[in-house]
C-alpha cells in the first residue's frame, strides 16, 4: 500500500457554533468537518432556524436518495439560486415536472450508447494538447488546473457543438466559468435565516455579467448548429435540436435548449477538469502509481493513440480516475430540501430541512474505507470490488437524479490521461500549494503550477 496522504483542511477538534460553522463554510465548506464526523453515520445539527440532516452511511444515503427520491428530489436552495441565473430551469437544478421531462430528453443523449461518436474527439482534443506541451520551454511551468479546463472545454464543445471552439471562444467561456465560480456565494443565508423560497436571492452585477458571457458564447455556438443541421454532423446539440419528449411530442424551446447546453458544458467541462487536474497532482506525488500506469500503458497501447475499445483494457488508468474523485469529489456536498415530513433511519425529518450527503466525509469514512485519507488507486481494480460498500462512493451523485453524463466523464477522463500520460510526465513546481478549495466544485486552488517533462 501506499504511503501517500494528499492534503486535506485542518479537521476542527471541538464541534464549532452555527455562526463559526456558517463563517467558516463561507470561506471554504470542507473545514467545517471536527473528525467526529468522519465516524458518524447519521447526525444533524441546527444552523440558525433550519435543521440539516447528514446521510452518512450506505443505508442513509439509500434511504434518502433512492427509496425516498420523491421526497428529497429538490435541490438545495444554495444550489437552486446560486446557478440559477447561469442555468435557469435546466436539468441539474429544476425539480418536479420541468425536471422530469427535461430527463427524459437529454439523458438519452448523453447516454452510454453514443461514446462512439465522441471517443475519437476526445482522443484528439487530448492529442493536440499533447503536441502543445511539447513545443513549451522546459523550464516554464503551466497551471495545469487551467489547461484541462481548456482541454475539457474544447472536448465538450467538440461533443456538443459539433466543432472546435476556437482559442478565442475558449479563453472567453473557460474565464466566465471560472468568474462565476469565484463570485457565487458558498451559502445561501437567506434560507437559514427561515425566509420562504420564493423571496428573490440577490445576486451582484457581476454574477449577472459572467452569466451573460456565458450564454452569449452558447447561443453563438447553437447559432452556427442550426445552420448546419443539414450537414448531418453528429453532435450532441444537433440531437438536443432534433430531440421530442418521448410523452408529449414537443421540442426543447430556444431557452430550455441554452439552459440545457449550460448544464452539460458545465457539468462536462467544469467538474471533469477539476478532477483532471487533481489527477496529475496526485500522480506527481506517487512515482509508483505513475510507473505501474506507464507500464499498463505501455502493454495495452504499445505507444499508439486509445480508442474506446481500449477502455476496458486499461483498468489501472480507470482506478486512478476513480480513486481521485473519491479523495476530492467534484461536487463535495449533494443536498436536498425535503418535500414533505419523512423519517431516516427513525429521525423525523419535517418538510423544510435540509438532507445532506457530503462525498467529502463518506469517501473518507473509517468504517467503509481502510486508509481513508490515502492515496490507494488498487482500491477500485476490478479484483478488489467486493471490498467497497455499495452506496459509500458516489462521486456522481446515486439513485435517479445521478449524473447523467457519468459514463462520458469518466471515458473522457480514462482516455485523455492514457493519451497524454504516454507522451508526458507532470511534476509539480516547487514554489506551488496544493489547497483543497470547495467552490461549488472541489477544485485545487486557483493555480496549479506543474512542469512538463517529455517522456521519451
Amino acid at each position: 500500500m501506499h504511503d501517500f496522504v494528499p492534503p486535506f483542511p485542518d479537521r476542527p477538534k471541538q464541534p464549532l457554533s452555527a455562526f463559526a460553522t456558517l463563517r467558516l463554510a463561507r470561506r471554504n465548506f470542507l473545514a467545517i468537518w471536527e473528525e467526529r464526523s468522519f465516524e458518524w453515520e447519521v447526525f444533524s445539527t441546527r444552523m440558525l432556524s433550519r435543521t440539516l440532516f447528514v446521510c452518512n452511511s450506505s443505508d442513509t444515503v439509500a434511504s434518502a436518495f433512492v427509496e425516498h427520491h420523491d421526497s428529497f428530489e429538490r435541490k438545495s436552495p444554495q444550489m437552486r439560486h446560486g446557478l440559477a441565473p447561469l442555468l435557469g430551469d435546466g436539468l441539474f437544478i429544476s425539480d418536479g415536472e420541468t425536471w422530469r421531462r427535461r430527463r427524459r430528453i437529454v439523458a438519452p443523449i448523453v447516454h452510454v450508447s453514443h461514446l462512439p461518436l465522441f471517443a475519437p474527439l476526445m482522443v484528439q482534443a487530448a492529442c493536440e494538447t499533447a503536441e502543445r506541451w511539447a513545443n513549451l520551454p522546459q523550464e516554464m511551468p503551466v497551471n495545469a488546473l487551467t489547461e484541462m479546463a481548456t482541454l475539457t472545454a474544447e472536448i465538450i464543445c467538440r461533443t456538443v457543438f459539433g466543432r472546435q471552439l476556437g482559442a478565442e471562444h475558449a479563453a472567453e467561456i473557460v474565464a466566465a466559468f471560472s468568474e462565476y465560480q469565484r463570485l457565487v456565494g458558498q451559502l445561501d443565508l437567506a434560507y437559514f435565516f427561515g425566509l420562504p423560497d420564493w423571496i428573490p436571492r440577490f445576486h451582484s452585477p457581476a454574477i449577472h455579467r459572467s452569466a451573460r458571457r456565458i450564454h452569449r458564447v452558447l447561443e453563438q455556438v447553437i447559432g452556427d448548429c442550426r445552420e448546419r443541421l443539414s450537414s448531418g454532423e453528429a453532435s450532441m446539440i444537433r440531437l438536443l435540436l432534433e430531440a421530442r419528449d418521448p410523452e408529449t411530442g414537443e421540442p426543447l424551446d430556444d431557452v430550455a435548449l441554452r439552459n440545457e447546453a449550460a448544464v452539460i458544458f458545465m457539468a462536462g467541462h467544469e467538474t471533469t477538469a477539476n478532477s483532471l487536474a487533481w489527477a496529475w497532482y496526485l500522480l506527481s506525488q506517487a512515482p509508483e502509481v505513475e510507473e505501474r500506469l506507464h507500464a499498463e500503458l505501455a502493454k495495452a497501447l504499445g505507444g499508439r493513440q486509445p480508442t474506446l475499445d481500449d477502455v476496458p483494457e486499461l483498468p489501472y488508468t480507470r482506478a486512478i480516475f476513480e480513486e481521485t474523485v473519491r479523495l476530492y469529489p467534484p461536487v463535495p456536498l449533494l443536498a436536498r430540501q425535503a418535500l414533505r415530513d419523512e423519517t431516516i433511519r427513525g429521525r423525523s425529518v419535517p418538510a423544510g430541512s435540509l438532507v445532506i450527503v457530503v462525498p467529502w466525509l463518506l469517501h473518507r469514512h473509517r468504517k467503509f474505507w481502510g486508509k481513508p485519507d490515502h492515496y490507494i488507486p488498487e482500491r477500485f481494480l476490478p479484483e478488489n470490488a467486493q471490498y467497497r460498500v455499495r452506496h459509500a462512493y458516489v462521486p456522481f451523485s446515486v439513485g435517479p437524479r445521478i449524473c447523467a453524463g457519468a459514463a462520458f466523464g469518466l471515458t473522457e477522463a480514462v482516455l485523455c490521461l492514457a493519451t497524454l500520460a504516454q507522451r508526458v510526465r507532470l511534476r509539480l513546481a516547487p514554489d506551488a500549494v496544493v489547497a483543497p478549495v470547495c467552490r461549488l466544485t472541489l477544485r485545487p486552488g486557483d493555480d496549479l503550477r506543474m512542469y512538463v517533462e517529455n517522456r521519451a
